[in-house]
C-alpha cells in the first residue's frame, strides 16, 4: 500500500470530512460536495444545485450512469461516467437529482 493510499484511508475515517451516504442500498463513506452552476443555453441562463460524490473505488468496484445515491434523504442520480482519481483509488461521480 502507498503513503497516499494510507493517508485517504486516514481521510475517510475521519468523520469531520466524510459522511455515510447510501449508494444503490448499500451504506458507504463518501467526500461531498454541492457546488452550484450556472447553465446558459443560447440568451438563457440556469443557477442549479449539483451534487459531487467521491467513494472509495474498493467501496464501489463499478459504479455506472443511472445509479442512485441517498444523502440527507435526498436522492441522486449518478450521470455522466464516473472517473477515477491518477492514483485510481476514488471514483468522482457527477449526480443530479432523481
Amino acid at each position: 500500500m502507498t503513503a497516499f493510499a494510507d493517508a485517504l484511508d486516514d481521510l475517510f475515517a475521519d468523520p469531520n470530512m466524510v459522511i455515510a451516504v447510501s449508494y444503490q442500498g448499500r451504506p458507504v463513506r463518501a467526500l461531498v460536495r454541492r457546488p452550484d452552476r450556472d447553465l446558459e443555453f443560447a440568451d438563457i441562463s440556469i443557477h442549479t444545485a449539483t451534487a459531487v460524490f467521491e467513494v472509495r473505488r474498493r467501496d464501489v468496484a463499478q459504479p455506472q450512469a443511472g445509479d442512485i445515491i441517498v444523502h440527507d434523504g435526498d436522492s441522486f442520480v449518478v450521470q455522466g461516467e464516473p472517473r477515477l482519481d491518477a492514483e485510481r483509488l476514488i471514483w468522482t461521480l457527477d449526480t443530479r437529482p432523481a
